[in-house]
């Protein structure tokens, strides 16, 4: 019943609008649903929480199955950030009636001040070993690596280009919104430093350069060139970013087109905030589905 509830109040602060001007169009508008969900993680060892967006025409009847995207929070962050603050209902479901990208399901797990790393717990571990395949499990998802593509904001950002990085075989394309990919290091003022995640053991939590550097994506760099993969990615920045982040963006940019990585970059107007993550993410949806499988009937 609480999923139930969740999902219509979304939908209806966020289409109400978009329905009424349909059905003066005689038209049937896209009205796709969030609902919130949990699991047990063996991994973690306690329960893990995420939100779900599921598109028009996903029920039990359907043979269908669906392309995926993993969507990443922001330090502090919780699941019901995109929804909530991100309107992603409403984009989501505007994008798909036009046409601009497929039918998806997009699930956006709970990852607190974790950073996506197995430092302060295992969450990179259990991202993969846990999540994505409770998900396929769940959901009539594409389980191959031309139906599943990842983004996310801030630390999110960096998770989504860890991953990608580190297992380009897994994913189709990558969207990294204010990535906080910090190179050489955070600066003085980022969350990056006080959360305790990046830190030596029996230190008190106390920030270490040596262990920042060993998660951030560098020392993922020659193992992926290596690799031959080919993974897009759409990276934006606001302009006035309190952490700077547009010029790591740019930088990251430089690297990959430097090495024939195809990649997109977008400078916009605005600081580390939602606006810029509202404003864009439409356009970074269009981006990474551009080439992902479309759904297509379960054999």
């Amino acid at each position: 019943m609480r999923q139930l509830s969740f999902s219509i109040v979304l939908r209806q602060a966020a289409t109400g609008t978009l329905a009424a001007a349909a059905l003066l169009a005689g038209t049937a508008a896209q009205a796709g649903s969030i609902e919130a969900a949990e699991f047990k993680s063996a991994t973690l060892q306690r329960s893990w929480t995420y939100n779900v967006y599921l598109p028009t025409g996903y029920d039990a009847q359907s043979r269908l199955r669906y392309p995926v995207m993993y969507l990443l929070h922001g330090n502090d962050g919780q699941r019901n950030d995109w929804p909530v603050k991100g309107n992603l209902l409403r984009t989501v479901d505007q994008l798909i009636q036009n046409g601009e990208i497929p039918p998806a399901i997009i699930v956006m797990p709970d990852a607190g001040t974790t950073w996506y790393v197995d430092l302060k717990e295992p969450m990179e571990t259990a991202f993969f070993q846990d999540l994505v395949p409770h998900v396929e499990k769940k959901y009539r998802t594409l389980t191959s690596r031309d139906g599943r593509v990842i983004g996310g904001l801030s630390m999110g950002g960096h998770g989504a280009l860890r991953y990608v990085l580190k297992y380009p075989e897994k994913f189709q394309a990558a969207a990294l919104l204010s990535p906080a990919i910090y190179n050489p290091e955070p600066p003085a003022d980022s969350s990056a430093r006080s959360v305790k995640v990046f830190a030596e053991p029996n230190t008190g939590g106390q920030y270490s350069t040596t262990v920042w550097k060993s998660y951030n994506y560098p020392v993922l760099w020659d193992s992926f060139l290596a690799r031959k993969i080919s993974v897009p990615m759409y990276i934006n920045s606001g302009d006035d970013d309190e952490f700077m982040i547009e010029s790591d963006a740019a930088q990251l940019y430089a690297q990959l087109r430097r090495n024939k990585q195809p990649a997109e970059l977008r400078i916009v107007n605005g600081k580390h905030e939602w606006p810029v993550w509202e404003s864009t993410i439409g356009d970074a949806l269009k981006y990474v589905f551009r080439t992902v499988r479309r759904p297509q009937a379960d054999n």
